[in-house]
């Protein structure tokens, strides 16, 4: 199927944007999918791994879950240009009537996915475009080995390619940081990360589940001993290979499934 736009017209903030596409996503349906998830390939905020987005949404289709691929805006798009992106697709994706709608994403993607996760609003019923009538929260979020933080532990190349000049403004690192924004209504969350990951810090995911406890939010979480960082599917290793089976039966447990 082709592309879907997330706008018809010009997206928000495409005076900044205007040298890239117009934001899109890329569906791989599954006939009879109760749920589907929205996946945020990495890239530091100024690309998007290949490999984190069309091999990922294929591991789901394989276990009978629909998967979207987002084509975000990245610097020098900034600030919540990413996010505007990953919600708008949220609402279609939830309009198109599946049950359940989930957002997974890697690194920078992580990060946009656990913004997603804590950042969402419930739709305006009374905005002209149907679409915004919808919630943004996704029901379950997935960060892997993920940019949490960008006040502790952070990824410093995925702060500044979001933030810009402001990069060193504290409120801005602080909306951006996932582990001081969840509350008793975030979605449950599969976390995972390896824990020797020298580019992103297993401190990020930990922070997160920490918060995640403090607030009885359900959440599973895989630390590996072993990884480097980027690995996606990582199919040339035994062990974190097996991220991808565990992520699919926690997404099928809350819904997602045929």
């Amino acid at each position: 199927m082709d592309k879907i736009l997330l706008w018809k017209e010009n997206a928000p903030d495409m005076d900044v944007c205007g040298a890239q596409l117009a934001p899109s996503m890329q569906p791989f349906e599954v006939a009879g999918s109760r749920g589907a998830v929205l996946v945020c390939p990495g890239g530091a905020y100024m690309g998007k791994a290949p490999h984190e987005g069309k091999p990922i949404c294929e591991m789901l289709n394989s276990y009978g879950i629909s998967a979207f691929c987002l084509d975000y805006r990245v610097a020098p798009c900034r600030h919540d240009t990413p996010l505007c992106d990953a919600q708008r697709a949220l609402r279609i994706i939830r309009s198109m009537g599946y049950e359940k709608v989930g957002i997974l994403g890697f690194s920078a993607g992580g990060n946009l996915c656990c913004s997603a996760a804590t950042l969402y609003d419930e739709g305006d019923s009374q905005n002209e475009d149907p679409i915004e009538r919808y919630t943004s929260r996704p029901d379950v979020f997935v960060p892997c080995y993920a940019v949490v933080s960008m006040v502790s532990y952070g990824h410093l190349g995925s702060t500044m390619n979001l933030l810009g000049d402001h990069y060193e403004n504290m409120d801005l690192r602080k909306r951006y940081s996932a582990e001081l924004n969840v509350t008793a209504n975030t979605p449950p969350a599969f976390i995972w990360h390896t824990a020797d990951d020298d580019l992103v810090e297993i401190q990020n995911a930990l922070m997160l589940a920490s918060a995640l406890a403090e607030k009885k939010v359900e959440f599973e979480m895989h630390v590996y001993p072993h990884g480097r960082h980027g690995l996606g599917l990582a199919t040339d290793d035994p062990v974190v290979s097996s991220w991808g089976k565990d992520c699919s039966r926690f997404l099928c447990d809350h819904g997602f499934g045929r």
